[in-house]
């Protein structure tokens, strides 16, 4: 009997502590997985876009100031991708039709940023861009040619892109939004459309109520 008691005590002491690591490993319970933990970390941090500049698919180029004072809400993507980009551009084309035509353009703008940028010229965006019916201007698909600044946004949103020698790419997939002073507010998962329209729709909404 007092070997099964000291038997269950150690279970229990072992148990706790795989608990203790648990709750630390995971920030409190709240991420299961490296990706979610990353997550966490850049809405905790909000890192401000770096200062870069876009040439987009009718081939026009500006700093991302040009969107200064706007929400920004951005994916990240390349458009030799035959597998989740396709899809997360589809989905960022209904939550954009969920939203309330009077937001766009005025308090938000819908960026989707290559980061294959020699290949993803602005011949080969303006396909991309007619594929998923985006307008081009509130809706803009472009790249961002000097490699540093492309490597410091990527870095600092926490985006991971690892080529795989064949022109492909391995890379994590999401919605951001950016708010109106450039900094990282809200990393959403991308299959949750109607989630994402709602949460950027109730920001927006409470940014113009703030301006009464």
């Amino acid at each position: 009997m007092f070997k099964n008691r000291h038997n269950a005590i150690s279970l229990l002491v072992v148990f706790l502590f795989g608990v203790v690591l648990l709750f630390i490993g995971t920030d409190g319970f709240t991420a299961f997985t490296e990706e979610t933990a990353r997550v966490n970390r850049l809405i905790q941090e909000k890192p401000v876009f770096p200062d870069v500049t876009l040439e987009d698919s009718k081939g026009r180029t500006y700093p991302i100031s040009e969107f200064e004072g706007k929400f920004m809400f951005i994916t990240f993507l390349y458009t030799a991708c035959g597998t989740v980009c396709p899809q997360l551009e589809y989905n960022m084309a209904q939550v954009y039709d969920l939203l309330p035509q009077k937001y766009m353009g005025e308090e938000i703008v819908f960026l989707s940023i290559s980061f294959d940028p020699e290949r993803d010229d602005p011949e080969t965006l303006e396909r991309y861009r007619k594929a998923f019916k985006s307008d081009g201007e509130t809706w803009r698909m472009a790249r961002i040619v000097d490699k540093t600044e492309l490597n410091t946004l990527l870095e600092k949103f926490g985006v991971i892109v690892i080529p795989d020698g064949q022109g492909n790419f391995t890379h994590n997939s999401a919605f951001y939004l950016v708010d109106k002073t450039g900094s990282l507010i809200e990393v959403m998962d991308f299959t949750n459309i109607e989630e994402a329209a709602e949460k950027v729709e109730r920001i927006l909404a409470g940014e113009q109520v703030s301006k009464r």
